[in-house]
């Protein structure tokens, strides 16, 4: 059975909407998009590598497949990122999508997504990671489906957006097993749910 691992970025008041793009997602009229580029380096650039390329598949929710899929394939090569996302295996959580996904190695997952990512977990030899894709986060943390977190902390207040723990959502003790800072400050902390309260 593989893990579900998460790879998010935040602010320091938990908001993941946007990170990369001022036009990424602009719902609820956030307007603070493309927030965490200027905090880039060496030191994040080799965690995410490595998150990546370390033989897992990748899951995802509707919206960040979609936002990947017209952004990454179109990047100039050679890009180190480009490859393994188009080589990565790929499982895409969704209702309203139709196969075949237009992604090379993109599979759909249907139906209840919490059901459905349970299943691949289970059935799995690889571990899954999930880029972004706040709302299917939502739904693993309600079937407690994650098994580790890597959560890009910035050193940035932004006071609105979608955060990473919605508000109401299920109490969850967690370990931190790993940590690192950036030279732009960035604290990228790696967190399992405590076993004691699973």
């Amino acid at each position: 059975m593989g893990k579900i691992v998460t790879f998010t970025h935040v602010t320091l008041d938990g908001v993941m909407q946007a990170p990369g793009r001022p036009d990424e997602d602009t719902r609820g009229e956030f307007g603070f998009g493309g927030w965490e580029v200027r905090y880039g380096d060496e030191v994040m650039a080799n965690v995410a590598a490595r998150g990546i390329a370390a033989g897992s598949a990748l899951l995802f929710g509707r919206r960040t497949y979609e936002d990947f899929y017209d952004f990454w394939p179109n990047q100039p090569q050679p890009n180190p990122f480009t490859d393994v996302l188009n080589r990565s295996k790929k499982y895409v959580a969704s209702r309203t999508l139709s196969a075949p996904l237009p992604w090379e190695n993109s599979t759909l997952l249907k139906g209840d997504a919490g059901e459905s990512v349970a299943e691949l977990r289970e059935s799995s030899e690889q571990d899954l990671v999930v880029l972004g894709s706040g709302d299917l986060i939502e739904t693993l943390i309600r079937h407690d489906l994650i098994d580790e977190y890597t959560v890009l902390i910035h050193p940035l207040v932004l006071g609105t957006g979608r955060r990473l723990f919605a508000e109401g959502g299920p109490r969850a003790t967690l370990q931190l097993v790993d940590s690192k800072i950036t030279t732009t400050g960035v604290v990228i902390a790696v967190y399992r749910p405590d076993s004691r309260t699973r």
